[in-house]
């Protein structure tokens, strides 16, 4: 059996066609008899729809149908809870259907012979709108007697509260001799996938109403449309094309359930595709939340309590606010052993674009107040930052703030570690001591250097009691011989290499070379549900499922009994959820571990900040593609580098300025870090295929502490809000 395929780094199965342009994306498909859609977009915040007249735009030349609130059969849907309309307006049996609560919500769809058509005749729908207040403020929407935006749900606008209750922090105070207080407040980040929102669906030759659109999720979108549409799961199919990106961005539906609404009252293929500026009001965004925090120590440099309190902006639909929270409410204490600890994590529906899944998912916001925290004990108490982190790092045996020991190996010491020695810090003394380099720079430059190091973790896989699954199939034909293995997963390629993993964990566990090894993927039909692309999940989850049904069909064809044909389900370990009062569960069933160095030069004039080398150590398990592993750190880096520095989405009173490319401004190749290290750290998880553990979002989190951490060793300001734009340095230096 051929053993020397997990481990190397083989060409990606989808490389050829994405670069020579063979690929299809959902833009691309066209079809006989294509029909085109555009969306009516509310446009204003929020609203009652009082009236939708689109007579005359049914009567404009090439129009074939227009469709509005009435004409959606269970006008709802949502990935957690179906509060979001599909359409808004009168009309509709969902109670609240009538109000739009942000500008992306969508009111009409016109669907003609050309999207040109189309386009015309959507300035012809007349809209009555009745304005109604507009909350745009998460705190200010807490306030007793603030409107209530979900009236139909409930009177208060709290969508999401997550409570930890460990140990006594008031005697965790009292033991401390240093505390420290903060004010964090992290914005929200647009996704800038290249691949804007597009679509077609149609009735396929088996009568399947079908629909190719690119999301995260088949099995979920297929529940949705299902849902909103009134049908039978088996009588929809969700297939996905080539991914342009998702990073979060498309667990949420955008266009797949109008889409399918037309191409199912019509009976002809419709497409769709939104412009950039559809796509930036369009789709949700990372979490905009204020946090403040109050972290004790002793004078020996340990941790004695934490108090923290989050506000996070869910905007106008719940989407995955309570899941980006709840991981929020884990990481929130970084990856550190604190005796006592009280929090409470609030999500909270607003007027803005609905807080989504983002890389990360909650942990960069709340990694950056507990590292920033751990910078400023550090500092308070005359220790190195990274001694104060190794006297606190989770070790075997330490219990997260849910109370619970972390599952598998507990790899922070070695990352925290590796980073450190990389970037000039020497344990001497039996102590840990910053590079001498990284001093705040002397004389009379205005140019100074500095050096920041930041850690992290994140779970692997679904959570809080939800029973992690994931259906693969596995056949070997051949005659004396294997020739062919043909692997059906349904599990999304956005980018992230999955496909290419799943094919050499195929061939490994079959015994074939890998280029016997055919994939059949992102359908619904003939498949199991794979779960999503996120949560850094499937390289554990959908490895687990492929290897688990390779290996049994290898089995079975050593057998002689051929063709050998297995469908297996991977189940993972359980997890509980939160108790109520308390928080205690065990929320994961696997975490990964990181630890990043920034390097930076900050120009005292200007305010302009040169990153000049980031450093990143990621514990993997085991680096099954070992250049898919640095590919994805150094993406990762510079999108969470973008996060940092540059990028500022902008609203006011609920409507988006920044809502173009050129006003939302994300890294170019003039911007990104002068030099990325990637460190691949290997302790296996025996739980993993192979000991894999899942890499997609660790290289994202502990980055922007790490950089801010770097700014104060070269300027002695203290930075707890970014973007670090050039404006918001000088401010922080007193310079304007």
């Amino acid at each position: 059996m051929t053993t020397k395929i997990v481990g190397q780094s083989i060409a990606r199965v989808d490389a050829k066609d994405k670069v020579t342009g063979n690929a299809k994306y959902s833009g691309d498909i066209n079809m006989d008899g294509m029909l085109h859609m555009k969306v009516l977009f509310a446009g204003r915040p929020h609203a009652r729809v009082i009236s939708v007249d689109t007579a005359a735009a049914e009567a404009a030349p090439g129009v074939v149908a227009v469709y509005t609130a009435k004409d959606v059969p269970v006008n709802e849907y949502g990935l957690q809870i179906s509060d979001q309309p599909v359409l808004c307006g009168p009309g509709s049996s969902k109670p609240g259907a009538d109000v739009v609560r942000f500008v992306g919500d969508q009111v009409a769809v016109i669907i003609a012979e050309t999207e040109e058509l189309a386009a015309r005749a959507r300035k012809l729908i007349k809209v009555e709108y009745q304005d109604l207040p507009v909350l745009t403020d998460a705190e200010e929407a807490l306030q007793p007697g603030a409107l209530s935006l979900h009236p139909e749900i409930g009177l208060s606008n709290i969508c999401v509260h997550d409570k930890i209750r460990k140990g006594n922090v008031e005697t965790g105070f009292a033991q401390a001799d240093v505390i420290v207080e903060g004010e964090y407040r992290v914005p929200v980040q647009e996704h800038a996938y290249l691949q804007p929102e597009a679509g077609v669906a149609y009735i396929d030759e088996n009568g399947l109403l079908t629909v190719k659109a690119a999301g995260q999720w088949t099995h979920a979108d297929q529940k949705q449309i299902s849902h909103a549409l009134g049908l039978a799961d088996e009588k929809i199919r969700v297939q996905y094309p080539e991914i342009g990106g998702a990073f979060g961005g498309r667990e949420d539906m955008s266009v797949q359930i109008v889409l399918a609404l037309a191409a199912w009252k019509l009976n002809r293929p419709v497409k769709i595709i939104w412009s950039r500026k559809e796509s930036l009001i369009g789709h949700g965004k990372r979490h905009a939340m204020v946090i403040r925090a109050k972290w004790g120590a002793t004078r020996a440099g340990k941790l004695t309590a934490s108090e923290t309190t989050f506000i996070a902006d869910g905007g106008a639909y719940m989407y995955t606010s309570n899941k980006v929270l709840g991981n929020a409410t884990i990481t929130q204490t970084g990856p550190y052993a604190i005796p006592n600890v009280k929090s409470d994590v609030i999500g909270v529906y607003t007027n803005n674009i609905p807080g989504a899944a983002f890389r990360g998912f909650g942990a960069p916001q709340a990694l950056f107040m507990a590292e920033m925290q751990m910078d400023k004990l550090a500092e308070k108490l005359g220790l190195d930052p990274v001694e104060f982190r190794m006297r606190n790092v989770l070790r075997q045996g330490d219990t997260l703030d849910v109370q619970s020991v972390p599952p598998g190996p507990i790899s922070a010491p070695e990352v925290i570690e590796a980073a450190a020695r990389r970037a000039g810090w020497n344990f001497t003394d039996g102590q840990w001591q910053r590079p001498a380099a990284s001093l705040t720079s002397a004389g009379q430059s205005p140019v100074v250097h500095g050096v920041g190091l930041a850690a992290g973790f994140k779970n692997i896989g679904f959570s809080f009691g939800y029973k992690e699954n994931c259906w693969a199939r596995v056949e070997l034909h051949g005659h004396t011989e294997i020739e062919r293995v043909v692997v059906y997963n349904a599990a999304a390629e956005v980018g992230q290499g999955n496909h290419t993993i799943l094919a050499q964990l195929a061939a490994e566990a079959a015994g074939v070379s890998f280029d016997k090894v055919e994939m059949i993927t992102m359908d619904t039909l003939n498949m199991g549900n794979a779960g999503s692309a996120s949560a850094s999940r499937l390289t554990f989850m959908s490895g687990n499922a492929v290897k688990g049904a390779a290996e049994r069909a290898r089995a079975r064809w050593d057998a002689e009994d051929r063709p050998a044909i297995i469908e297996y389900t991977y189940l993972a370990p359980e997890t509980t959820p939160f108790d109520k009062e308390t928080g205690a569960c065990m929320p994961n069933f696997a975490y990964a571990y990181v630890a990043q160095t920034a390097e930076v030069e900050v120009d005292t004039e200007t305010g302009q900040i040169r990153i000049l080398k980031i450093i990143s150590a990621n514990d993997v398990g085991k680096a099954l593609n070992p250049m898919q592993v640095v590919g994805q750190i150094e993406g990762g880096v510079v999108q969470a580098q973008g996060y940092v520095m540059m990028e500022n989405f902008i609203t006011r009173g609920g409507y988006v300025l920044t809502d173009q490319l050129s006003t939302y401004l994300i890294p170019t190749i003039r911007d990104i870090p002068e030099q990325v290290e990637s460190m691949i750290v290997e302790v296996p998880d025996e739980r993993g295929p192979w000991g894999a553990k899942g890499l997609g979002e660790l290289m994202y989190l502990p980055l922007a502490p790490a950089i801010i951490s770097a700014v104060h060793d070269a300027t002695g300001v203290w930075f707890n809000e970014f973007p670090l734009t050039a404006e918001r340095v000088l401010r922080g230096l007193g310079k304007i």
